[in-house]
């Protein structure tokens, strides 16, 4: 008894046979999805950097990838009113997504952006206050003075925020120096 064993044999190559890549590789994000998806993830890490509601820095993480992944420019499912339609897209990022076609930028991520005063940066000297905190109470709390930030602590509160690591009374006492200091000015440039 014999077996016919039939084996493929491989064609060679021919001039009109032409490999097709798979489209993905060929489709770069569209300009605008990855514009949006930069902003977001922005958003994201400083939102994180402030410690603000975790879910909503995930959000917007989550919301940055599906954009990335989008073939289709944002902005064409934005002028078909579609953008809710996206997973992980909600009526908050769909208002923020036409923002950022309409001009340019999201005035979220700008707020975001706007760097502490120095004055402000500067309490992340006194005793139990990091960078990270300091940036909290300033953009969460809207603690935008030492008189504020006093008034934070003689309320007890302070202690009640993750990331205060000091005694209450050598806050108060170093605030209290801090407040009797003139305000350093800058020197005058000679004419």
């Amino acid at each position: 008894m014999s077996i016919n064993l039939i084996v493929p044999v491989p064609l060679p190559p021919h001039p009109d046979h032409v490999r097709i890549e798979p489209l993905r590789s060929m489709i770069s994000t569209p300009q605008h999805n990855q514009q949006v998806a930069t902003i977001f993830r922005s958003i994201a890490e400083r939102l994180a950097s402030q410690r603000a509601n975790p879910y909503r820095a995930r959000a917007y993480r989550k919301a940055a990838d599906t954009i990335e992944a989008l073939e289709e420019d944002i902005a064409d499912v934005a002028s078909r009113q579609a953008l809710e339609d996206i997973d992980g897209i909600g009526q908050d990022l769909a208002d923020k997504i036409e923002e950022f076609l309409r001009t340019g930028t999201i005035q979220a991520y700008e707020a975001l952006r706007t760097p502490l005063p120095d004055a402000v940066k500067a309490w992340a000297q006194l005793p139990g206050l990091s960078e990270s905190l300091v940036a909290y109470l300033y953009t969460r709390l809207c603690i935008t003075t030492l008189t504020d930030l006093e008034q934070l602590v003689r309320s007890h509160l302070l202690r009640t925020v993750p990331g205060f690591s000091g005694s209450e009374e050598r806050l108060l006492e170093a605030i209290t120096s801090a407040q009797q200091q003139p305000p350093i000015k800058k020197r005058e440039e000679a004419p």
